[in-house]
């Protein structure tokens, strides 16, 4: 199967010095969350002199959003090259969420910083721009996915994107279980599992065959 193409309104231009400090900013708001994270810190963080950081961004605003940008940037290209490699839907499907599942300390840093998106997005207008962005990349990644699994009678579906959207609630369901636990370390394999039975089943039945 061909590679899907790579996300668009996501993929923002920077330049090395920017990614330096987007970096930096990903770690703190992973850390701290985004109410707590000043450009002092985000600059001493980066290793640049506090005044970089507004010439580069402008703002502390434009900034949180160049970093949300370039991180759901890494995750829907991560997922793109982790898909395009496997020759069945299954597989395909498989591939997709052992990328997403990555490992403890990545998904929980990411899913903070998502949670902290998903936040602003409901009260302010330019981060729900973003939040509609990644959600509809991400989802059009799930339908295409589950489209070819349809035409090859390898999952059931009536509706690809309607089905895509009912994955991606299980799957930040499952990683919102996980993030709540104490032992989120210990239990990432095992939620990793059921998330993946989870889907496997809303899309191919309990017995792993359609309908």
């Amino acid at each position: 199967m061909p590679a899907p193409a790579a996300p668009r309104g996501l993929d923002e231009q920077l330049s090395d010095k920017q990614v330096h400090m987007v970096r930096a900013t990903y770690r703190l708001i992973g850390e701290r969350g985004m109410h707590r994270v000043s450009l002092q810190e985000i600059a001493e963080a980066a290793g640049v002199s506090k005044g970089l950081v507004p010439y580069y961004f402008k703002t502390k605003e434009n900034l949180i959003l160049a970093t949300m940008r370039w991180v759901l940037f890494q995750v829907s290209e991560r997922i793109r090259q982790a898909i395009a490699g496997a020759e069945t839907p299954r597989e395909r499907l498989v591939a997709l969420l052992d990328a997403i599942w990555a490992e403890p300390d990545a998904n929980r840093r990411y899913y903070v910083v998502y949670l902290d998106l998903v936040e602003y997005a409901a009260r302010e207008h330019r981060f729900g721009e973003l939040s509609q962005t990644f959600r509809e990349t991400v989802n059009a990644l799930y339908a295409e996915v589950i489209r070819a699994g349809v035409e090859t009678r390898a999952f059931r579906a009536t509706d690809p994107d309607e089905a895509a959207a009912a994955m991606r609630a299980l799957v930040e369901g499952f990683f919102l279980q996980w993030l709540q636990g104490d032992d989120w370390q210990a239990t990432h394999a095992a939620h990793r599992a059921a998330c993946t039975r989870a889907v496997l089943t809303y899309l191919a039945g309990p017995d792993g065959a359609p309908a």
